[in-house]
């Protein structure tokens, strides 16, 4: 696959979660702290990722993600950024969870599916490093 943009792509520390609580629940005290954090509210849902360590043991959530940040800026108008990250992921059934915030992206798969990712990306032509 050519790209026309090499990204670079920084694995977070950490393991995270994707939870889910009712739509008329309040924002939880533990959702918010150190590492990635998403917060996004529907008619159907309250929806967090963050790092799994500090969550409930009784919340509903699926657990076990490695979370990349997509090392910007990237501008809104800019295209094909998401895409050529997970295509070859895709096309080696790997899924993938990706969440945009203001200043860029980030990408979320399961743990172990981590160890065959990296290689993949790579051979893409991504540049992969470790957050320490």
């Amino acid at each position: 696959m050519t790209i026309t943009k090499r990204v670079k792509l920084n694995v977070l520390a950490g393991t995270y979660s994707v939870c889910r609580l009712g739509p008329e629940e309040l924002i939880p005290t533990w959702a918010d702290g150190e590492g990635f954090v998403t917060i996004s509210r529907s008619q159907d849902e309250l929806s967090i990722v963050c790092l799994q360590s500090r969550i409930p043991e009784a919340i509903m959530c699926d657990r076990d993600w490695a979370c990349l940040k997509f090392v910007g800026p990237f501008a809104f108008d800019e295209t094909g950024i998401v895409l050529s990250v997970i295509k070859p992921l895709s096309e080696s059934n790997i899924g993938v969870f990706v969440v945009s915030t203001f200043d860029g992206d980030h990408m979320l798969l399961k743990q172990s599916d981590l160890d065959k990712a990296l290689p993949l990306l790579t051979a893409a032509g991504h540049v992969t490093t470790q957050q320490e």
